[in-house]
């Protein structure tokens, strides 16, 4: 039987009648105990964290899954909410990162060639768009990726 099956998370009653900021808080905290050290899901309590203003709790669960064997998925997950904070510095060394675990994984390399034009580096995302549409020129979601990116339309 696995934890969720053992924990009954509190229900409702875990933000009933608080204060948006406690009750909002109280959903943090469950939300933390019932991601039961899964990466996506601590990541996706810090993206929370960050970008409500509590940066320091958000980096710090970014740290405890990144200390661990972070895949190149929980890289990219972590570079989209520092992307998504406007953060682009932070964002470009994750998914370099992210790049250097497997640099010919085309998937990757279309996701962060799409950012890099997005950010207004069209020379450096081409040159990755370009290697992932070498390797896979069927693929119509990097050029849906490409489009979104040349015409500024928001990530999904």
């Amino acid at each position: 039987m696995g934890f969720a099956a053992k924990y009954k998370g509190g229900g409702y009653e875990v933000i009933r009648g608080k204060s948006d900021k406690d009750a909002a808080a109280a959903a943090l905290a469950e939300a933390e105990h019932l991601a039961n050290g899964g990466s996506w899901e601590l990541i996706a309590v810090g993206r929370v964290y960050y970008l409500s203003g509590e940066k320091a709790r958000g980096q710090a669960l970014f740290d405890g899954v990144t200390n661990g064997k972070a895949g190149g998925a929980d890289l990219e997950r972590i570079a989209d909410v520092y992307a998504e904070a406007g953060e682009n510095d932070k964002a470009s060394s994750m998914y370099e990162k992210m790049l250097a675990i497997d640099p010919k994984d085309d998937s990757s390399q279309a996701v962060v060639g799409a950012w890099y034009i997005r950010i207004g580096q069209r020379a450096k995302g081409e040159a990755l768009l370009a290697q992932a549409l070498e390797r896979r020129p069927n693929e119509s979601g990097y050029y849906l990726r490409t489009a979104e990116s040349l015409l500024g339309v928001p990530d999904r």
